[in-house]
């Protein structure tokens, strides 16, 4: 029986991709483990391998389409005996049952509405009198003349439902409600309309299609900024000591072929001060706030395509020479968008380093649902204090985005704190 090649998740969150290229055409034999096609998600360009043998029969999405949902049909594989035509046929004859299903629903529709109550008792209780005369007191009456108000509209509190100055008093404030609501679709259609697409002027341009990727970042970070209230702490952090270690640590690793790069550092910095203020290693899960018991560093990566932040796991516990080499491996296939969903979906906080572009200070965008950031500046020759005097050293600014839902402002100060005094005595964080 021909057997359905469905679009795979190939992560947790994925529920659509572009079928970038199939590496098998129709009539191709293939075996279990033999790759089929490369797909790209959000975040990298992964393969699809076949888990059956058989042979293609037909391929119902051609390469370069987008949006493709998890779960669609993208081929047809024969097995042993069987021909093309049965294959071809599958996906056409469940096309007309899908549509068969479609007006099922339709008699549903037309008894859906439910018969409106009419709000026939509120008036009735409203306009209590006796024949046509509302009964009210005389005070009731001239203020509601004076008011343009009507009286068979107002539900009377007083002795056998007379109308008193209090409900006029509450008619008044009533009366406004409908203004309000009124308002109320005019203020819903504002989000709608900023979302739609801009005009493009009428200037020479280029216009490039939106890639998965860049779909994500964007949607992501909306949310982020929309539901995230973040909180944002800056310290200066004198960077010679680091600097000097660092320069006596890659001389003794040069045999090994092991350079580290300040980010490597400062990495470990952030784990080991995670661990120390575990507070701030916390994200939101709905209501249950979960603390972590290690500290996994998403490492902000640039690629052509948009941001990364491949994962530096357990980075507390790692050597700093284990971390350079993991950081190297993992940016270069960043870049390749070789990168598995494990090694970028997770961890506990992330770090941003904007330092190599001259950038002084920036506030980084947190990553849900993690429950901070951090964001790095360049290292710089500043006037700075060292030993109750005025001297000149190597300072850069590091601030810290805390989502204030989870994380106070003292215990994203106690952090900041922590790794600034990690980074200003080093040998600690190798402790």
């Amino acid at each position: 029986m021909p057997i359905e090649l469905k679009m795979p998740a190939l992560s947790p969150t994925m529920e659509e991709g572009t079928l970038a290229k199939w590496l098998v055409k129709e009539g191709d034999e293939v075996k279990s483990g033999d790759i089929l096609a490369e797909i790209e998600t959000d975040k990298a360009t992964m393969e699809f391998e076949a888990v059956d043998e058989g042979t293609i029969g037909q391929i119902i999405v051609s390469e370069g389409t987008d949006g493709v949902k998890v779960g669609a049909p993208i081929a047809i594989l024969l097995g042993e005996g069987e021909d093309a035509s049965s294959a071809k046929a599958a996906p056409k004859a469940a096309a007309p049952e899908a549509k068969k299903a479609e007006p099922a629903p339709a008699p549903k529709a037309e008894v859906a509405p439910a018969p409106k109550p009419e709000p026939e008792p509120e008036v009735k209780a409203a306009a209590v009198s006796s024949g046509d005369r509302v009964k009210a007191s005389p005070l009731a009456r001239r203020i509601a003349e004076q008011s343009g108000l009507d009286l068979s509209s107002v539900t009377g509190s007083g002795p056998n439902g007379r109308i008193v100055k209090a409900d006029l008093e509450g008619a008044k404030a009533g009366g406004e409600a409908p203004a309000a609501k009124a308002a109320a679709p005019a203020a819903a259609a504002t989000p709608a309309a900023a979302s739609a697409p801009a005009q493009i002027p009428d200037i020479p341009h280029d216009a490039v299609k939106l890639s998965n990727m860049r779909k994500v970042i964007a949607r992501r970070l909306t949310e982020s900024k929309q539901t995230v209230p973040h909180i944002y702490l800056t310290v200066d952090i004198r960077l010679d000591a680091l600097l000097k270690l660092r320069g006596e640590l890659n001389k003794g690793l040069e045999s090994r072929g092991v350079k580290l790069s300040v980010n490597d550092m400062l990495i470990k910095a952030q784990a080991v001060a995670l661990m120390e203020v575990p507070s701030c290693n916390v994200m939101l899960a709905g209501d249950q706030l979960v603390t972590f018991g290690r500290a996994d560093i998403s490492v902000a990566v640039s690629i052509p395509a948009g941001l990364i932040t491949p994962i530096i796991a357990g980075a507390d516990t790692k050597s700093l020479s284990a971390i350079a080499n993991e950081m190297k491996d993992l940016a270069a296939r960043a870049k390749d968008g070789k990168l598995k969903p494990e090694e970028y979906q997770g961890g506990t906080a992330s770090l941003s380093n904007m330092g190599m572009f001259g950038i002084k200070q920036f506030e980084a965008v947190i990553n849900p649902p993690q429950g901070m950031i951090l964001a790095i500046g360049a290292g710089e020759k500043r006037p700075y204090v060292v030993n109750e005097e005025l001297a000149v050293a190597t300072v850069m600014s590091a601030t810290g985005s805390f989502d204030h839902r989870a994380i106070d402002g003292a215990d994203g100060a106690k952090f900041m704190a922590a790794f600034k005094r990690l980074v200003e005595n080093p040998l600690a964080m190798l402790a």
